[in-house]
């Protein structure tokens, strides 16, 4: 059995995060530190094919949920918070309705329990466009990236993934050939007739689009107790675009 890797900070009430796709740990390590400073043990998790954890042609949603099962039972972790942004999101939502007895609060970030058309093939194409034979450094790689990727941010928040594999040779965190693979999955919703009856909140960014005023229905019909908030002056990337607003409302949770 292989196990996720992970960063933990602090100690306390567990609380796990689980990023996106094409995401890694990293990308929550701020937060993550100011959390630990409210009381929290923070793991930070690398999901399969990601980050630092083991790649795998096995990749659906229902085996991220044996993987993050397999890291709390190692790790003796039990009434968790857990915090899902995007594919991460998706994780914890049905971890939450197939195990609820193992958590005590779930937080969405900016996703809901429906189905998403594959929409990252520019991303994709993007990224596998990129010759590591012939790119040595990150700021070529970040020129080739805009050729296919005009945002900045998004191409910088994908090159974080980039490391030295030799001296010579740059190379992905993620395992992209199976990821590329692996879209349509990305998009599943949650089974329908599942639900989770603990304590939920959606966070979603005023200027995203992945949940509409139109899903609250669907979600109260999976969580029924859960609250949608807004924040404010943010999109996708809600946690990086207005972390001041995402941590106050977060830990409001947290502690309620």
């Amino acid at each position: 059995m292989q196990i996720l890797k992970s960063k933990v900070i602090g100690k306390g009430k567990p609380l796990i995060i689980l990023h996106g796709f094409l995401g890694m740990s990293d990308n929550w390590k701020t937060l993550g530190t100011k959390y630990a400073d409210e009381g929290f043990e923070v793991h930070l998790l690398d999901l399969r094919n990601h980050g630092k954890s083991f790649h795998s042609e096995d990749f659906s949603y229902e085996i991220m949920v044996e993987d993050v099962l397999n890291y709390l039972d190692l790790n003796d972790l039990e009434d968790i918070n857990i915090i899902g942004h995007s594919m991460g999101g998706k994780v914890a939502m049905l971890l939450s309705v197939t195990n609820p007895e193992v958590i005590k609060r779930l937080l969405i970030a900016d996703i809901a329990p429906k189905y998403y058309p594959p929409h990252h093939q520019d991303i994709i194409k993007g990224l596998k466009a990129l010759d590591f034979t012939k790119i040595s450094s990150r700021t070529e790689a970040d020129e080739e990236l805009s050729n296919y990727i005009t945002d900045w941010g998004t191409r910088q928040f994908l090159l974080k993934n980039l490391y030295w594999k030799t001296k010579e040779t740059l190379g992905y965190r993620f395992n992209l050939d199976v990821l590329a693979e692996s879209q349509e999955e990305i998009g599943e919703a949650l089974p329908s007739q599942k639900t989770f009856q603990g304590k939920t909140l959606f966070l979603r960014g005023s200027k995203s689009e992945y949940i509409s005023p139109n899903d609250t229905e669907l979600i109260k019909s999976h969580f029924p107790t859960a609250s949608v908030e807004i924040i404010d002056n943010a999109g996708h990337w809600l946690h990086a675009e207005n972390p001041k607003q995402f941590f106050e409302k977060s830990l409001t949770f947290l502690n309620s």
